[in-house]
């Protein structure tokens, strides 16, 4: 049995699936934090056999759990404060997503105004799918991606 130290003051990503937290880690710019992180990989889940966990000892700020959401809206977030889980959050698809998505469609305004934000709007929350909000361009699931 591996032992990992607990939380003080911080969160868990719970319920990643399994192999996704490093590309996770990576798009939430985990990487660039300075404080604790651990992650942990293919650990037994009776609800989905193999899973991920990623336990991060600081503020809920530098995370957005907007884009969690859109990555992966399964996810649990577990927020400890003072050793205690005091809050266990689930994770839903944005309505609106600014700056995660890039547009693909070379006739969009995006492709054209290069400063202008990409903002993609939940059309299909069943699917996970959004679209451009200029030009309707369709995305699919990023988490599909990663």
């Amino acid at each position: 049995m591996i032992n990992v130290d607990e939380i003080y003051n911080g969160f868990v990503l719970d319920h990643i699936q399994a192999g996704r937290s490093m590309a996770i880690y990576h798009y939430l710019n985990l990487d660039e934090l300075d404080c604790q992180v651990a992650i942990i990989k293919n650990a037994r889940s009776a609800k989905m056999g193999r899973k991920d966990i990623i336990k991060v000892e600081g503020p809920l700020d530098i995370v957005d759990f907007d884009i969690l959401g859109f990555i992966d809206h399964n996810i649990t977030v577990d927020i400890i404060v003072d050793g205690i889980l005091v809050e266990k959050r689930e994770l839903k698809l944005p309505e609106k997503i600014v700056n995660v998505l890039h547009c693909k469609n070379p006739r969009c305004i995006t492709s054209i105004e290069q400063e202008l934000e990409h903002v993609f709007v939940l059309t299909d929350r069943k699917n996970g799918l959004y679209s451009c909000q200029y030009c309707e361009e369709k995305q699919g699931k990023l988490w599909e991606k990663l």
